[in-house]
């Protein structure tokens, strides 16, 4: 059995290296974002080819302005509605979503939110993190970031 010389590389070793390299390129697929309602950033919804649709900075908007003169009962209200229909808009609904991350700037609130997120839900919720923040744009209390599956 051949072996090789030392820094010689094998057939395998060169498979190994054009998988790992094929990987760790970034994807060369075209990022496009569906049509739906505005963003403050550069917010997408939508990656490649993906069955998987990214809700990112759901915030309590009445759709002109963050209501962040209201209590955080009504703002995870507000936020909800406002995922409800960005998924509605794509012929999703909340049984869709993969993966939820709430961000509050005060998690002693977590049992109010907890109270509204329950009450949209029939008893079977998606994997969530609850992270707690200084500041949220507009002046929010809380904020949403989805993962959805349009299968």
């Amino acid at each position: 059995m051949d072996q090789p010389n030392p820094g010689q590389s094998t057939e395998a070793d060169d498979a190994a290296t054009a998988d790992r390299t094929a990987v760790d390129q970034p994807s060369s697929t075209v990022r496009r974002q569906r049509s739906g309602s505005k963003h403050t950033g550069a917010f997408g919804q939508r990656t490649g080819h993906s069955d998987l649709l990214f809700f990112e900075g759901v915030l309590p908007s009445d759709g002109s302005e963050i209501r962040s003169d209201e209590p955080i009962h009504a703002q995870t209200e507000r936020c909800l509605d406002r995922l409800e229909e960005r998924l509605s808009s794509v012929g999703l609904d909340l049984e869709d979503i993969l993966r939820v991350r709430l961000t509050l700037t005060d998690l002693d609130e977590r049992d109010v939110v907890d109270r509204v997120y329950a009450s949209r839900f029939d008893g079977s919720y998606p994997p969530r993190t609850t992270t707690g923040v200084c500041e949220l744009p507009g002046g929010a209390d809380v904020q949403l970031e989805v993962v959805a599956a349009d299968e």
